[in-house]
Formats: C-alpha cells, structure tokens, sequence
C-alpha cells in the first residue's frame, strides 16, 4: 500500500505545475514607426488618487508578509524592471517619476499621464492595472488553492495623448492535466506552483517582450 502510494505520488509530481498564461493584446498600425525609445512606467503614486485599491488575498503567515506590499505598487515595479532589462529602451527612473508626480496637480486621467510624461521627456508612459491578484495557497510543490493574477498595460504616447498599445494578462495557474497547453512554459517556469508575484512576473515579461519586438522590428 505505502509502494502504490510513493508511486502515485511521484507520478503526480511533474503535473502540479507552470500555465502559459493569457495574453491578449492589440496596437495602432503606426506604433513602429512613432520612434519611440524613452519611456517612463507611472507607479500607482503618479495615477489619479480616486482609483480604488485591489486587496491582496493572504492564504498563510508567509503569504502575510507578502501581503504587506501594494500589488499595484509590486505590479510597477515588475514591468519597471522587465522594460530596463532591454538596452535600447530609455527608461526614466523610478525617483524622477514619483518626484514630478507629486508636483503634478489631480485632473482627468489622460490630461495627468500627458504631463507627467513631458515633464520627465518621455515618448511615451506605461501604466499598470491589476485586476486580480489571489495568493496561492500551499507551497510549490503541492496546493489547495492555485495563484490567480489579471492584469492591463497600456503604453500612452505622449505627444498625442493616445493609446497605441494595450495587453492584458489573465491567467489562474493550471496543471498540465488540466491543460496540455501549459506544457509551453516549463522553460520559463520550471515545475512548480507559482507564487502571485511570480505569475505576475511571468505574464508582464511576456507582455513587455511582445511590447519591445513590435517597436524595434
């Protein structure tokens, strides 16, 4: 009986991982040709202040300790730091950002975003929207309770105030037993459960990598 037991455990084992995510997106016809090449990411400091707060769901003490981070906040951050990760992008730092946004006075949204982003002389600013944000619950190796992560990244150009490209990430972690389509990102992932951070992490790099192969193609 312990046998049959091992052995479906470790069976079990390769399939209680990874997800490929959802990623959906769509750009202006124009956007490789706007020469775009210094971009600022406003954290959720520089946003309208009416904007309501998505709570983060703690499943354990660990998780708690986590928690205790904004997902907004931790959304920008990843997205700062998948952007810096490309050479050729300009990418305005973190301080110079929350420092003329707070000079910044509230208005409408898009009338903000334009300013914030000609004063740090800006192409064009990124802004972040968590939709979702659930904790897994148990470890990486086994779960009750997968972790769930939605996102939107829109790029706003700031010369002409406009949208020219959007993606949004949705994705609840899957087993490839539940999925076969998962089995695409074992490379990225590796075989395990994800924290939401991580599956956060995952889904803006896939997002800002599509985001940097349209503009410099």
């Amino acid at each position: 009986m312990k046998t049959a037991f091992l052995l479906l455990f470790f069976s079990l084992i390769p399939a209680c991982s990874f997800g490929p995510g959802n990623l959906q997106s769509k750009h202006s016809s124009d956007l490789d040709t706007r020469k775009i090449k210094r971009l600022a990411v406003l954290g959720p400091a520089a946003m309208v202040k009416s904007q309501s707060k998505i709570p983060f769901t703690a499943a354990s003490p660990a998780d708690a300790r986590v928690a205790e981070r904004d997902p907004a906040e931790l959304l920008s951050k990843l997205v700062y730091s998948a952007m810096a990760s490309f050479s050729n992008w300009q990418i305005v730092s973190e301080n110079e950002v929350r420092e003329v946004g707070e000079t910044v006075p509230d208005s409408n949204e898009t009338a903000r975003l334009k300013t914030i982003g000609e004063l740090v002389y800006a192409d064009a600013v990124v802004v972040s929207r968590i939709q979702r944000f659930r904790e897994r619950v148990g470890a990486e190796w086994g779960i009750k309770s997968p972790a769930s992560v939605a996102f939107v990244l829109d790029l706003v150009d700031v010369k002409r105030g406009d949208i020219v490209w959007s993606a949004r990430f949705d994705e609840t972690q899957q087993s490839p037993a539940e999925n076969i389509l998962v089995l695409g990102d074992i490379g990225q992932r590796g075989v395990k459960w994800l924290s939401a951070e991580q599956l956060a992490e995952s889904g803006v790099r896939k997002a800002v990598a599509q985001l940097h192969q349209i503009i410099t193609r």
